[in-house]
């Protein structure tokens, strides 16, 4: 049984004074414990409509979310606590979604105490190491950050509720190439030393071609293509799907993320 599943995902939004706006149409996917799964798409195609279904910051029109076969929706108010702390979501703003009034440990303190888990100095410490931050990242507040430390703070933040999906939305596109490889290459870590599964939203395919298991391409709120991604790159499909991927410098396609490290 997959741990999360999407069946026939339909999202509008209504316009004032026009026809609502579809912005996903019949989207269907699965993934497994410890895997990356890529979902990758332009700007519009459904993307960060799609991961904000799945972590319940918005309701879908049609269609199910189930998280270990169970249907989101019919889970009673426990259950849902429960899922909201098994799924949780990186957002493309690192450092907007950090609180400029509080230190990095302070965050970290915040959450494992409305959450009622142990927010003492040496957890605090072993979240940050865990994402490969020194201890003095904890009294460091997120203008005092670069921006791939503002996301591995986020990223211990969403660790701390010891998740089991990651829901990653264009986590290193506001970085730098060299910082992009670092962090993903920390997805991957976490991983395999946690059994995360990961859905990582990404706009080009160079991002997530040496990270994801397998990945779904979204144009136009539907899915046009999926696969193993070794099969999608190198067989693809679909027009669109090959647009992605001429998109893609020659320079990226043959460079591996622990070449760009």
């Amino acid at each position: 049984m997959p741990l999360l599943e999407v069946h026939d995902l339909c999202v509008r939004y209504h316009r004032p004074g026009g026809k609502p706006l579809t912005a996903l149409q019949d989207v269907s996917l699965h993934v497994e414990k410890g895997e990356i799964l890529g979902i990758v798409g332009g700007s519009g195609s459904g993307k960060s409509t799609l991961a904000r279904v799945i972590v319940g910051l918005l309701n879908p029109w049609q269609g199910r979310v189930l998280y270990q076969g169970k249907p989101v929706a019919r889970l009673d108010r426990a259950g849902r606590e429960e899922y909201c702390r098994h799924v949780q979501m990186v957002f493309q703003d690192a450092v907007g979604s950090l609180n400029p009034r509080m230190t990095a440990g302070e965050m970290l303190a915040e959450v494992l105490h409305v959450h009622g888990l142990p927010q003492d100095e040496p957890h605090v410490i072993h979240l940050l190491e865990q994402v490969g931050l020194p201890p003095e990242t904890a009294t460091a507040y997120a203008r005092e950050l670069s921006g791939g430390q503002c996301q591995r703070v986020s990223l211990a933040r969403c660790l701390a509720l010891q998740p089991r999906v990651l829901v990653a939305d264009e986590p290193v596109s506001a970085l730098d190439v060299s910082v992009q490889a670092r962090v993903l290459n920390l997805l991957q870590e976490l991983r395999k030393s946690l059994g995360l599964a990961v859905l990582l939203v990404a706009h080009d395919l160079a991002v997530v071609r040496n990270v994801c298991d397998r990945v779904c391409v979204l144009s136009q709120g539907r899915i046009v293509e999926e696969g193993f991604v070794e099969s999608v790159l190198e067989h693809p499909q679909h027009p669109y799907t090959q647009e992605l991927l001429e998109a893609i410098p020659d320079v990226e396609r043959g460079l591996s993320l622990r070449d760009r490290s």
